[in-house]
């Protein structure tokens, strides 16, 4: 039934200034949920795992269509750098680089390491899944002022991680030019918070709410 909905999505037309890409890059939104459904598990604690493809095993084909989506969303925007936070973000974001003419991906550290030398800037946010506080830091060689900056991660629940990323690049004078994520739980209204701050926000599947009693898993349309 999914597929044929892909199928559907990808082949048949609706208004739109895109045209047949659009469609094809719908379908791709699509094919994500699919996955969702068929291999994503509900924890209790609204916890979504998709660790057989998205943040443990990576489906790299996915990924690259997941690159190809968001290069379409945010087409003539002046991107030239894409930051992320470690661990997850990372492989998703080098893919998606490859449509934005190779930018260099920064990504942001959850600890100091003997790596970590010179100027920084850091920050500290709440993590949903850890159910506790980490640093978030970035060295100051790599963040710049006049960087214009595409944000990428694997989820977006209540945001804090993504208004870590954007606290330091307000510190390092660079624009957030928009925010890329993979899975958004809408019920948790992290993304529409970023959105009403007036960000451009494009989440590939959002989550409107799942069960963990059934494993239901419904998304926004």
């Amino acid at each position: 039934m999914l597929n044929s909905y892909i199928r559907f999505a990808v082949c048949h037309s609706t208004p739109s200034s895109h045209g047949g890409h659009y469609l094809l890059l719908r379908g791709f939104m699509k094919e994500l949920e699919e996955r969702i459904a068929q291999q994503g598990t509900v924890k209790p604690g609204n916890v979504l795992k998709v660790d057989a493809f998205l943040n443990h095993q990576c489906d790299v084909e996915l990924f690259d269509h997941m690159g190809a989506a968001w290069a379409e969303h945010f087409k003539g925007k002046n991107i030239d750098k894409i930051l992320t936070i470690e661990a997850s973000g990372i492989g998703i974001a080098c893919v998606a680089a490859r449509y934005f003419g190779n930018v260099p991906v920064v990504f942001a550290k959850k600890a100091q390491s003997i790596n970590l030398d010179g100027d920084q800037y850091t920050t500290t946010v709440y993590s949903f899944t850890k159910q506790k506080e980490f640093p978030v830091i970035v060295s100051k060689r790599y963040l710049n002022e006049g960087d214009h900056v595409l944000l990428i991660d694997d989820f977006l629940a209540n945001g804090k991680a993504l208004q870590g990323l954007i606290e330091l690049c307000h510190k390092a004078g660079a624009t957030v030019e928009g925010i890329g994520i993979a899975v958004e739980k809408g019920f948790q209204g992290g993304g529409d918070h970023l959105r009403e701050a007036g960000y451009d926000v494009d989440s590939l599947a959002i989550v409107e709410s799942m069960d963990p009693e059934n494993g239901s898993i419904v998304f926004r349309s």
